[in-house]
């Protein structure tokens, strides 16, 4: 299979434009599973609420492909695939507790925020560099909310460690005194 040299910055464009297409449509596809896998109620309410925008994101994508006059095309990403596989690896071999697999949620979250983070950083960049207005806006109303939804992850992470700190501490505390109340 030959394949031809990209020296147009639209193609690359366009190339990153579809890949993050496969990636958010993907997300649709798992925010679900990890809303139902979620034992915090807040986490899982963040997934749901993250699957809204994230729908509407495949949207904006798809209409900064119908601004450059291009059919929406996604691109396999290695990426989000990697990011999934990490997930899916985890659960079926690991057997975490609801406590556990919360905060193992919270960081593959905050994992897949950051890689979106980029993409949409770049994607914005480009479509500046390729004066695309409307990809612009469009691609920057992603990125908002993807820094706002990275935020929101890391505030529920942070209190749910500090949960899990607590409550082993505390049980720690329970088990020295059981023993000192033993000798």
């Amino acid at each position: 299979m030959t394949s031809t040299q990209m020296t147009d910055p639209r193609e690359l464009f366009l190339h990153e434009l579809g890949d993050v297409l496969y990636a958010e449509r993907t997300l649709v596809k798992a925010l679900p599973k990890l809303q139902q896998e979620a034992s915090d109620e807040e986490l899982a309410r963040g997934f749901g609420d993250h699957l809204e925008e994230t729908r509407q994101h495949v949207k904006n994508v798809e209409q900064a492909f119908q601004a450059l006059g291009e059919e929406a095309k996604a691109e396999k990403c290695p990426g989000i695939e990697g990011i999934k596989k990490e997930h899916d690896d985890f659960v079926a071999n690991e057997s975490p507790s609801e406590e556990v697999l919360d905060a193992f949620l919270t960081g593959a979250g905050a994992r897949t925020e950051h890689y979106e983070i980029a993409a949409y950083t770049g994607l914005v960049s480009q479509a500046r560099a390729l004066k695309q207005r409307e990809a612009v806006e469009l691609l920057q109303e992603n990125l908002r909310q993807e820094k706002e939804a990275l935020k929101k992850v890391e505030t529920i992470s942070k209190r749910l460690l500090k949960e899990a700190s607590n409550g082993s501490s505390t049980a720690s505390r329970r088990s020295a005194s059981r023993a000192t109340a033993r000798v």
